[in-house]
C-alpha cells in the first residue's frame, strides 16, 4: 500500500538513543477498508479507494449505503483515493479488505501527512502574513502599528493587482508537510508516532502517504 486514512491524535515527546527530546504527533492510523478498485480498461487509471471511521447508516444517502454493500462493510465517513503504479500490488487487493497500519508502514521511514490547517477566521496582514507594520507612533500619526501600508499606486492603474497580500481568512486550507520520520509503530493499536508536528486539531482526519 501507498498510503492511509487516520486522525489525530495529539502531540507528545519522545527521547532518542542520544538523549534528545523530539517532538511528535500520534496518529490513529485505520484500520481501513478497500471500497474500490479503478482499473485503467474502466476508469482510465489505476487506483484504490479507501474508507475509514464507522458512520450511522441513517446518517448516509442510499448510493453510498449501496457502494459500501458491495464492498462488504458499514458505511464510514471518510473515503479517500491513491493512485497505485504498482500493478502487482493492486491485484493483491480486493473488495472489502482490510489495510491496517502495519500493512503500510514501518518504523525508521520517512512519511508525508496531508490534513486541513486550523481555522483563523478574518486576521490582519501581522498574523496572515507576517508584515512588522507601518511602525511606532509619531505626532500627528496613532494607530499604525499593524497596519498594511500601501496597497497600489495612485490615477495609474487604479487598481488593486491580484495576489496583493492583505488582511483576509486565515487557515482552514489543505497542507501537506512532508518527509516526517516514523519513530513507533504500534499495530496493535493502530497508532503511529511520526517525529514533528502535522496539520490541523486533535481528532482531525489527516492522510498518510509514503
Amino acid at each position: 500500500m501507498i498510503g492511509i486514512i487516520g486522525k489525530k491524535i495529539g502531540m507528545t515527546s519522545l527521547y532518542d538513543n542520544k538523549g534528545y527530546k523530539q517532538a511528535c504527533t500520534v496518529i490513529q492510523g485505520g484500520p481501513c477498508v478497500v471500497t474500490q478498485l479503478k482499473t485503467i480498461a474502466v476508469d482510465g487509471y489505476r487506483a484504490i479507494q479507501l474508507a475509514y471511521d464507522d458512520k450511522k447508516e441513517k446518517h448516509t444517502t442510499k448510493p453510498l449505503i449501496g457502494h459500501f454493500i458491495k464492498a462488504s462493510t458499514t458505511p464510514k465517513r471518510k473515503l479517500v483515493e491513491f493512485k497505485c503504479e504498482d500493478e502487482q500490488l493492486f491485484q493483491q487487493l480486493a473488495l472489502g479488505k482490510i489495510i491496517c497500519i502495519g500493512d503500510v508502514f514501518s518504523e525508521g521511514e520517512f512519511v508525508d501527512v496531508i490534513g486541513m490547517s486550523k481555522g483563523k477566521g478574518f486576521q490582519g496582514v501581522v498574523k496572515r502574513h507576517g508584515f512588522s507594520g507601518v511602525g511606532g507612533r509619531s505626532h500627528g500619526q496613532h494607530n499604525r502599528e499593524r497596519a498594511p501600508g500601501s496597497i497600489g499606486a495612485c490615477s495609474f492603474p487604479s487598481r488593486v493587482f491580484k495576489g496583493m497580500r492583505m488582511a483576509g481568512r486565515t487557515g482552514g486550507d489543505r497542507v501537506k508537510v512532508s518527509n516526517l520520520r516514523v519513530l513507533k509503530v504500534l499495530p496493535e493499536k493502530d497508532l503511529i508516532v511520526v517525529c514533528g508536528a502535522v496539520p490541523g486539531p486533535n481528532n482531525a482526519y489527516v492522510i498518510l502517504e509514503k
